[in-house]
């Protein structure tokens, strides 16, 4: 469940489970987002199809900003399948033009650790870049998830 967001616009500390559902009806709120969500069930599927199993949802998507840039996403590596995931989502090149285009988000293996920080993107995601307190995520279940 998406809980209610602070006073800064961000979610409280912790993974919040979620469901497609509630993110179409409580971050689908400006036709800006509605986009995102389009670009982000493309990718999704896609990481299923490759054996994913859980992504985490970061980035000013899941904030009350009503235009938010893209949509940041960490998704988890056990059980993909290598040789079923598309290449874009290994192509951080040109700061991930490809994914930028294609799914208007950044996709980052989850336990891939950031390169300023050296934390793994799903801690890094759920630091406050700003003010470098805890804030909180998503995470989507994609085994229950049906696109």
């Amino acid at each position: 469940m998406i809980p209610s967001f602070a006073r800064t616009g961000t979610l409280p500390a912790g993974i919040h489970e979620v469901t497609w559902k509630e993110l179409e009806s409580r971050l689908g709120f400006t036709p800006r987002r509605v986009r995102l969500l389009a670009g982000l069930r493309s990718a999704l599927t896609l990481l299923k199809k490759a054996g994913c199993h859980q992504v985490y949802i970061d980035g000013s998507f899941v904030t009350t900003k009503p235009h938010p840039g893209d949509v940041d996403v960490c998704w988890a590596v056990a059980g993909v399948n290598p040789d079923l995931l598309d290449p874009v989502f290994l192509d951080f090149s040109r700061s991930r033009a490809a994914q930028k285009a294609r799914f208007l988000g950044e996709f980052f293996p989850a336990d891939l650790p950031e390169g300023l920080t050296g934390k793994t993107f799903l801690d890094f995601f759920q630091t406050d870049k700003e003010t470098g307190t805890a804030k909180g995520i998503l995470a989507l279940n994609l085994r229950r998830w049906r696109p």
